[in-house]
C-alpha cells in the first residue's frame, strides 16, 4: 500500500515540479507580496490624528499659524469644509479647520481624537496669542469598519468572478477544443465574447445581489445614497472587469497561464484599490498607481453611494470612466481574440 501511495506522491511531485508556469507563480506570489506591502507603506511613520483644512496654499499657513507644524498630525487640504464634514461626523476626520477670513473649526463632541486635537489647536493659538478660531460642533458617530469595507467586499468579489468565471472558462475551452468547433460557426470572434460578457455580468450581479441583501440584514447597515447609483456602478465595474478578463483569454492555451496572469492583475488592484484599508496613509506614488485601476474607481463610487449619500449625478464620472474602459478593453479583446 505505501508503496503505492509513494509511486503517486512522487509523480503528483514531479507534474508539479515540470509545470514552470505553476511553480513559478507559487514561488513569486509571497514575494511580491511583501515587495507591494513594502511600497505602499513606505516612507515615515503614519501620522496618529487626521485633520482637515481648508486653505488656498497649506504650506504657507503653516507659517503663520503654529497649530499646522505640529508633528504626528496628517493635515489634509481642501478646497471647502462641505468636502469633509460628513468625515467629521462619521470620526474619519478628527478636525476640520477653515482658514479662510477668520479661522473657524468644526469639531465631533463625541470624538476621543477630536477632543485631543482640539486641544493642541487651543493650546497652540494660545502660546502664539493668535486669535482663538470660532467652535462648530458637529454630531453622528463613527463610521464601523464593518461599513467602510462592504462596499470594496461587493466590488472585489465582482472582480474574481469577472476574471476567473471568464478569463480562465475561455481559456480551457481553447484547450479541450470547444473553441475550434465554433469557429466552424457564423458565430464572430466579437460575438462570442459579446454573449461572454453579458452572460457572466448576469451571474455577477445575481451574486452580488445575494452578498448584499445578506450584508443588509446585519444591525446598523449603512446605505445612505441612491440604491439605483450603487447599481450602475456595479454594472459598470462589471463590464470593464470582465473585459479585462477577455483580454487574458484571447490568445492563452493553457489554464495555469491564465490562473498566474488573472492573479497578477487582482492582486495588485485589492492592494492598491483601497479594498481592505484607506489609500490615504499609502506613499504617493501608491496613491497614484491606486487611480489608474479601474477597481478604484468602482470602490470610491461604491462607497460614496452607500457612505456618503451619493446619487447618480454624483458617481457619473465613475461610471462613465468604467464604461470607456470597458468598451476599450471588449475591442481590445476581439482583436487579439484567436479560435485556436
Amino acid at each position: 500500500m505505501w508503496r503505492r501511495i509513494r509511486a503517486i506522491l512522487v509523480a503528483r511531485n514531479r507534474e508539479f515540479y515540470r509545470d514552470r508556469a505553476g511553480l513559478s507563480w507559487n514561488i513569486l506570489m509571497p514575494i511580491m507580496m511583501i515587495l507591494a506591502f513594502a511600497f505602499i507603506f513606505s516612507g515615515d511613520a503614519r501620522d496618529v490624528f487626521k485633520v482637515g483644512v481648508v486653505s488656498p496654499d497649506l504650506d504657507a499657513a503653516r507659517v503663520h499659524v503654529p497649530f499646522l507644524q505640529t508633528r504626528h498630525i496628517r493635515f489634509i487640504r481642501l478646497e471647502a469644509p462641505e468636502q469633509a464634514l460628513g468625515k467629521v461626523e462619521r470620526h474619519q476626520l478628527d478636525l476640520l479647520l477653515d482658514l479662510r477670513g477668520e479661522p473657524v473649526y468644526w469639531v465631533n463632541p463625541d470624538s476621543a481624537n477630536g477632543y485631543v486635537v482640539e486641544r493642541l489647536l487651543l493650546a497652540s493659538q494660545s502660546d502664539s496669542h493668535g486669535a482663538t478660531p470660532t467652535r462648530m460642533s458637529v454630531s453622528g458617530t463613527a463610521l464601523r469598519y464593518v461599513d467602510w469595507v462592504l462596499p470594496g467586499v461587493l466590488a472585489m468579489n465582482i472582480m474574481f468572478s469577472s476574471f476567473w468565471g471568464v478569463g480562465w472558462v475561455i481559456v480551457r475551452y481553447r484547450k479541450n477544443g470547444v473553441l475550434r468547433r465554433l469557429k466552424a460557426t457564423p458565430l464572430s470572434p466579437f460575438e462570442f465574447l459579446v454573449a461572454q460578457v453579458l452572460s457572466r455580468l448576469l451571474v455577477v450581479l445575481g451574486a452580488s445581489l445575494i452578498v448584499y441583501l445578506g450584508a443588509s440584514l446585519l444591525p446598523g447597515f449603512t446605505m445612505l445614497g441612491s440604491t439605483l447609483a450603487l447599481l450602475l456602478v456595479y454594472v459598470a465595474g462589471a463590464l470593464c472587469l470582465i473585459s479585462m478578463g477577455l483580454i487574458v483569454s484571447a490568445r492563452l492555451r493553457t489554464e495555469e497561464v491564465a490562473d498566474g496572469l488573472l492573479n497578477l492583475l487582482s492582486w495588485p488592484m485589492l492592494l492598491l484599490s483601497g479594498v481592505w484599508f484607506s489609500m490615504e496613509g499609502a506613499s504617493g506614488m501608491a496613491q497614484m498607481m491606486s487611480k489608474a485601476l479601474p477597481l478604484t474607481h468602482v470602490v470610491e463610487g461604491a462607497r460614496a453611494v452607500m457612505i456618503d449619500g451619493a446619487g447618480v449625478v454624483d458617481v457619473l464620472p465613475q461610471i462613465i470612466l468604467l464604461i470607456g474602459l470597458a468598451v476599450i478593453f471588449l475591442s481590445l479583446a476581439a482583436w487579439l481574440f484567436r479560435w485556436e
